[in-house]
């Protein structure tokens, strides 16, 4: 029989590590890293190229069963999140990009001769349980590639365990894909798009009956307009096999996939963008499919519809030397809403703020940018037109499902989550209510276990937190 008890857990470590497991549920923190020079263009331009080749657009360049929460790092002032991943016995552990918009997992390793010192590397040698396949692979992206070794060995994520998960142990990788402590990215969409042909982590996990359900969350913590935040910060929570009830209010509004029967990305389809209260005119049909994606800090749309956004800002000018992206005055508040077929989900102004094109201008660049210009790719297939990414996600709390249908839920986010930047702890936990449309979190009969550890919260100060755990 279980019984609860309470905690406290000080957390002033630099690096996360993941929390342990318990049948029922569990949360791991995320974390965030912040550049002192948090709003670089060069960065932003980057992004936009390797969303572009992400989505093969033109680059300018009964069991025991639970819910694991992972913490997630914010770093480089909102720019990427990550989490922690145990590869190899004895495991060895990796910060990686929690990537909803792909589906594979790699890491780089110790042959990786285009790794800076910074990049902690994968060491086959020193696990008994990995098997190498001497396949190559290459994942391109629009700004860049990897290129590896497909192998299997045990993987780890808050606790989780899959004994022989594929993944791509990376010897090349192009500069600027890896950054500070980060080793690699956990994809977590479908199999249909990986390039490893694998199944992915958490749908393993999955078909392996280790999660409550087959499900993930993030609530992603906002640090852009936080001048005293480190430069690997919280940032959040993903929560694997259901949600955490104290990180939303109200109820989760879900969406069906547009391609359920054979999913990619998180597609759904755009119903609205409004701006200042007024509706921006859309292109209608396959040019509104939205790829929900965790891996991006911006938000990518069609030629023709960025441009109609951009012309509803008085002062708004395209910038000349980044290609789909506009600038606008920086005392202007954009208030800006986007529905996918239900709510409209209201976006901070200062997450479509992306700071000053230079140190003198008073134009600042703007969060949405054009992600078709110059692609010959037109609508239909599959593709999306739109990539929605943390300038949104930021905003709301999110759910990723695969039944009762393959859908992406949407919750308002609880004062736990709000713009304090504070964890909210684990709280009560519960898997998703089945069917679609807006519902209600409904109760698991598993508890709640979580030890939450992080880098410091703020400016080098140790937050004393209180957890529940399980104990027998």
């Amino acid at each position: 029989m279980y019984s609860l008890s309470l905690f406290s857990v000080l957390c002033a470590t630099a690096a996360l590590a993941p929390t342990q497991v318990a049948a029922g549920s569990l949360h791991v923190p995320l974390t965030h890293s912040a550049r002192s020079q948090k709003r670089d263009l060069a960065y932003y331009q980057k992004q936009a190229d390797h969303l572009r080749g992400k989505y093969n657009f033109s680059s300018a360049k009964e069991d025991k069963r639970s819910i694991a929460g992972v913490g997630i790092t914010n770093q480089n002032g909102d720019q990427t999140y990550f989490g922690a991943v145990e590869i190899g016995t004895p495991p060895q552990t990796f910060n990686v990009v929690l990537d909803t918009g792909s589906s594979d997992l790699w890491v780089a390793d110790t042959d990786c001769s285009s790794c800076t010192s910074s990049t902690p590397q994968f060491d086959a040698s020193q696990s008994s349980t990995y098997e190498e396949s001497r396949q190559s692979t290459t994942i391109q992206y629009g700004s860049g590639a990897v290129r590896g070794t497909l192998a299997r060995d045990k993987v780890s994520i808050g606790g989780l365990t899959i004994e022989e998960q594929v993944f791509l142990s990376v010897s090349q990788t192009t500069s600027q894909l890896l950054d500070g402590s980060l080793s690699g990215i956990l994809g977590l969409a479908f199999q249909s798009i990986s390039s490893t042909q694998s199944t992915p982590l958490w749908l393993a996990l999955a078909n392996d009956n280790q999660l409550d359900a087959p499900e993930f969350s993030f609530w992603i913590n906002r640090l852009v307009d936080d001048a005293s935040a480190e430069e690997e910060a919280f940032g959040g929570v993903f929560t694997l096999g259901g949600v955490n009830e104290s990180l939303y209010s109200g109820d989760i509004e879900f969406h069906d996939l547009a391609n359920p029967n054979n999913p990619t990305f998180w597609l759904l389809t755009m119903e609205s963008l409004t701006l200042n209260g007024n509706d921006v005119a859309l292109t209608s049909g396959d040019a509104r499919l939205s790829a929900i994606d965790t891996g991006t800090t911006l938000i990518g749309g069609p030629t023709d519809d960025v441009q109609a956004f951009w012309e509803g800002v008085e002062g708004s000018n395209p910038i000349e030397s980044m290609q789909g992206f506009w600038s606008f005055p920086c005392d202007t508040d954009l208030n800006v809403e986007m529905s996918f077929g239900g709510k409209s989900w209201p976006i901070d102004s200062a997450d479509m703020n992306l700071g000053r094109v230079s140190r003198v201008s008073n134009d600042c660049l703007g969060g949405i940018f054009d992600l078709t210009q110059g692609s010959s790719i037109v609508s239909g297939g599959g593709n999306p037109n739109w990539v929605v990414g943390d300038v949104f996600l930021k905003n709301v709390y999110s759910v990723y499902r695969t039944e009762p249908s393959p859908s992406v839920g949407f919750a308002a986010l609880s004062s736990n989550a709000g713009a304090s930047g504070t964890p909210a702890g684990t709280g009560s936990s519960s898997t998703s209510s089945s069917g679609s449309g807006s519902s209600s979190g409904s109760g698991n009969n598993g508890a709640s276990r979580a030890i939450a550890v992080g880098p410091a919260f703020a400016a080098g100060a140790a937050l004393v937190a209180t957890f529940m755990v399980l104990v027998r």
